[in-house]
């Protein structure tokens, strides 16, 4: 899906929030710069959660609890060895919607089960992106059934 601008990507972000259900992964996957944190706060955005969301880089993991379910917001970047040993497991498994920014490179320690969101910058529009799916276990089929029902609904 190609997203236009810095609107419509915030608008899939939204959807993504709304549309969430306890238990829901969402990795993001994208160079740096490539909306991953604004992809999260628009999330939030959608889960209705109002307070500011600020990236993890440093703290690996921001919890918010104040909207219709708690978001879960992990940055993995920084983490080089001992994934295992953060409990990541109780967040995934948790009653609420976990989004994983560079999750790719958690590698064996993600769950079976999630949705990959992947963005790639354009290089000839600094504002527009391609975003695409990669759908691991049937909670990320259906995840990614729910948001693409909800875009088409947009249109």
């Amino acid at each position: 899906m190609l997203l236009q601008n810095v609107s419509e990507t915030e608008k899939l972000a939204e959807l993504i929030g709304k549309v969430a259900q306890p238990g829901d992964v969402l990795v993001l996957t994208g160079d740096l710069g490539a909306g991953k944190t604004t992809l999260t706060k628009g999330i939030a955005k959608g889960l209705g959660i109002t307070q500011m969301i600020k990236s993890p880089t440093y703290t690996i993991i921001r919890e918010y609890t104040a909207g219709r379910l708690p978001l879960y917001h992990m940055d993995i970047y920084r983490v080089e060895y001992g994934a295992d040993d953060l409990g990541l497991d109780e967040y995934f498994e948790g009653d609420g919607l976990s989004v994983v920014e560079w999750g790719n490179m958690l590698a064996d320690s993600l769950p079976a089960d999630y949705l990959e969101l992947i963005l790639e910058k354009d290089s000839a529009d600094p504002d527009r992106r391609k975003a695409s799916f990669q759908v691991f276990g049937t909670q990320g089929s259906a995840f990614e059934q729910r948001i693409l029902a909800a875009w088409e609904n947009l249109s």
